[in-house]
C-alpha cells in the first residue's frame, strides 16, 4: 500500500511564488508469501485502489466480548509473519498484512423477503477475506476485523490456497501460466511477462441469494477454462508458486473450449 512521505515545502522562487517538492508517493513494497497457518500470500488488490489509512479501534479490558449484529462477523486476525520461511528476519515495512483469520462471533444473520438467513459461517472456522475490509479492533489483547459476510472470500481449513473453500458467489480459480517467449523466439523477463486473464476453475461458491432469499447456483463448473475481467479479484501463490485469483462469478466474461 503506497504510503504518502512529504518532502519539505520549498523557498520561495524567483517570481515570489512557493515552490513545492509536495508530497510523493513512496513505491510499495510487494508482500512476502507465507508457508504457515492461513496463508498471508501477497494477496492484493486489483486496479487502482486509493489510499488507505487505517488504525485498530481499541476496545477497554472491561468489555470482555463484542456481538456483532446483522451480518457481521467478528475474525481473530492471524498474526505477522516476523521472518521469512528462510529464518530471515523481515522489515515491519516487508511483513505480510494477514487477511486470514479464525472466526469468534457472528451475527444474527440478515432477512430477504420472508426468510431469515443465516450466516454462512460458524464461529471456529479459518477464513480469508478481502484486504482493507473491516474495522480492524484491538481486543483481549489481540487484533481483531469486524467484517461484513460478503467480505469473506472463502474458508481455507488448511495452509494452502488451492484448498479454499469459496463462500456465496466466489470462484476459485488457477491462473493459466503466462508465455515466457515472444512469437519470435525471444525470452521473457518476469516483469515483461503479459499477466493472461484467463485460467481453470478449481472450486465454486454455493451463488448468491435472490430477492427471496432462495441460492441461484452458479453457471461455472470446477475444470471450466475461462475468461476473467483483467482488474478484478484478489491475487494469491500456493505453496507450490501456482498463481490463483479469487473473484466473483460476474466477473467471469467467458467460457473457452477444452482442447
Amino acid at each position: 500500500m503506497a504510503a504518502l512521505q512529504p518532502y519539505g515545502c520549498g523557498v520561495v522562487g524567483a517570481r515570489g511564488m512557493p515552490s513545492f517538492e509536495g508530497l510523493r508517493l513512496a513505491p510499495s513494497i510487494t508482500p512476502l508469501a507465507s508457508s504457515v497457518g492461513i496463508p498471508m500470500v501477497g494477496l492484493k488488490r486489483r486496479g487502482f485502489p486509493g489510499l488507505v489509512v487505517k488504525a485498530a479501534t481499541v476496545v477497554a479490558p472491561k468489555y470482555t466480548s463484542i456481538k456483532p449484529l446483522g451480518d457481521r462477523v467478528l475474525v481473530k486476525i492471524k498474526s505477522l509473519e516476523e521472518k521469512t520461511s528462510g529464518g530471515i528476519l523481515l522489515p515491519t515495512t516487508a511483513q505480510s498484512k494477514p487477511q486470514g483469520g479464525e472466526v469468534v462471533a457472528v451475527g444474527e444473520g440478515r432477512t430477504i423477503g420472508p426468510k431469515q438467513i443465516d450466516i454462512s459461517v460458524q464461529a471456529g472456522k479459518q477464513v480469508v477475506y478481502m484486504k482493507y475490509a473491516g474495522t480492524e479492533l484491538e481486543f483481549n489483547g489481540s487484533n481483531h476485523v469486524l467484517l461484513k459476510e460478503n467480505d469473506i472470500l472463502g474458508i481455507l481449513e488448511t495452509d494452502d490456497i488451492k484448498d479454499l473453500k469459496p463462500l456465496n458467489d466466489r470462484v476459485l480459480i488457477k491462473v493459466a501460466e503466462a508465455e515466457v517467449k515472444t512469437a519470435g523466439g525471444l525470452l521473457l523477463t518476469e516483469a515483461t511477462k503479459e499477466k493472461p486473464s484467463v485460467g481453470t476453475v478449481i472450486d465454486v461458491g454455493p451463488g448468491p441469494l435472490d430477492e427471496v432469499g432462495n441460492r441461484k447456483p452458479l453457471k461455472i463448473s470446477p475444470g471450466s477454462t475461462i475468461l476473467y475481467s483483467k482488474y478484478a479479484g484478489s491475487e494469491f501463490k500456493s505453496a507450490d508458486g501456482a498463481d490463483y485469483i479469487v473473484l466473483r462469478a460476474s466477473d467471469v466474461i467467458a467460457v473457452l473450449p477444452s482442447y
